[in-house]
């Protein structure tokens, strides 16, 4: 249905933002020691002529999109040079809509060509989720831009009013439910009370050092803590996210019982395990999960849930974990591509979903949707997101109703990448007391006040 408040896009511009981190950042067998950013501006204009600009932003977190032994300067000249294709596939883009119309048709159309076009005679063909990260800070720019056109919160417009489908046009309920999609709208799957503040889980990462002993000498300096104790202790955490191995079990065991013990001493009261899509038989994550509840039971308690324990490539690794989810909630991560291999994942024993924007706005909105109406559970994770990138992660956060919080690690690993954001969204990009705050965000698209953020950017590439 067609309305005088939809947009199309008119041209897209792409920033690179270059960030350090203060500590390596250890993600399954590879290590994170610094990333792009990819800032993305769009022009957009309503049909009664109305024009805007909107901002979207992603870590190109090459690590976790694209794993493998693969040379990482490949991988991310790969990435770079797929965004840049996007500047020019978003600019040429002739689709009017609300944005959940013209970035869903974007991502079931253009940017599966694109990709397809991209892989041919690659030596090493990048991944779908490397391009829905690309793609991501485009989605969100164009749904801020929305937002900024109608002089609206984007998030008030996820409704009938305003969109030119219900959910039915997008998505479609397992087989065997009562569930219907039709008449119905991302607006009917918020929480009643949208809240402006948030647990904060805190990672701990596979070379977080948690005790003294550990400390080599080479550690940063800079007045941010280094011991998880330290960080416990100065912003007041509640929830930790612990990084195992998933391929050594003994070292996997060991480290979530030390981190439980010092979690028990702290009072820190809910954990989650993430093993980062190394394991391959679901029997090596049952072994943990039974020996912690046998030996220690308080740790077992405080689990909440499970991450993520198997390779992403679910239609590759179609492996049945209910043995797994009998134990511990399991939630979907990188697996968790769109609504169609959630469908997978609950049929094959998943119960939950990690929902990020890095995987598109639009697609994480249509997840949500569809894993509350299964009755799956769900959560927020981060990409250590920094700067703009904090903003719509906190708020999908809020609008979603997770389990508890909100995964939120950027002032850990590269805090002052964030600081002249900060000075507008003081509480957001620091933890007190356990919880972010993000009662600044307000007004048109997503909030950002980009006009009071004093951020100089570079050259346009």
């Amino acid at each position: 249905m067609e309305k005088q408040t939809d947009i199309r896009v008119l041209g897209a511009a792409l920033y690179y933002l270059p960030i350090e981190t203060r500590v390596p950042l250890k993600f399954g067998s590879e290590t994170l020691t610094h990333v792009t950013c990819a800032r993305v501006r769009v022009r957009v204009a309503t049909r009664g002529g109305t024009a805007a600009e909107g901002w979207g932003e992603t870590p190109l977190s090459v690590q976790w999109v694209w794993p493998g032994n693969i040379p990482y300067d490949y991988r991310e000249a790969a990435m770079k040079s797929f965004c840049g294709e996007l500047v020019v596939r978003w600019g040429a883009f002739p689709s009017y809509g609300h944005p959940m119309t013209i970035c869903y048709k974007f991502l079931e159309g253009p940017l599966r060509e694109l990709l397809h076009q991209f892989n041919v005679g690659r030596e090493y063909p990048m991944p779908w989720l490397a391009a829905l990260v690309c793609c991501s800070a485009f989605d969100i720019a164009v749904h801020d831009a929305y937002g900024m056109a109608l002089n609206l919160p984007i998030y008030a417009t996820y409704n009938a009013d305003f969109m030119n489908a219900d959910l039915s046009h997008f998505i479609e309920p397992a087989n065997g439910t009562k569930v219907s999609f039709v008449d119905r709208y991302p607006q009917d799957y918020f929480p009643d009370v949208i809240p402006q503040s948030l647990p904060a889980w805190h990672l701990v990462a596979g070379k977080d050092p948690v005790d003294e002993s550990e400390l080599d000498g080479n550690e940063p300096n800079d007045g941010y803590p280094v011991l998880l104790r330290d960080w416990i202790a100065r912003d007041g955490l509640t929830c930790l996210k612990i990084k195992l191995r998933g391929n050594d079990s003994t070292w996997d065991f060991a480290r979530l019982q030390r981190v439980g013990d010092i979690s028990i001493e702290t009072g820190v009261r809910w954990l989650t395990a993430d093993f980062n899509c190394t394991v391959t038989d679901p029997a090596y994550v049952n072994e943990i999960l039974d020996r912690i509840a046998l030996e220690n039971p308080k740790i077992s308690e405080m689990l909440l849930y499970v991450e993520q324990p198997f390779p992403y490539e679910i239609e590759e690794h179609p492996i049945d974990v209910h043995s797994v989810s009998e134990r511990k909630p399991l939630f979907m991560d990188e697996s968790a591509h769109d609504w169609r291999m959630i469908r997978l994942g609950r049929a094959l024993g998943w119960t939950g979903v990690a929902l990020k924007t890095c995987k598109t706005q639009t697609g994480a909105l249509l997840s949500m949707c569809w894993a509350k109406a299964h009755g799956m559970a769900l959560m927020v994770q981060d990409l250590t997101n920094p700067m703009l990138a904090q903003i719509p992660h906190v708020l999908l956060a809020a609008h979603a109703g997770t389990i508890m919080g909100v995964e939120t690690n950027a002032m850990q690993f590269y805090p002052d990448a964030s600081a002249p954001e900060a000075k507008v969204h003081p509480r957001l990009y620091q933890r007190r007391g356990g919880m972010i705050d993000f009662s600044t965000v307000n007004g048109p698209g997503f909030g950002y006040r980009v006009e009071s953020i004093q951020r100089e950017l570079p050259a346009p590439e």
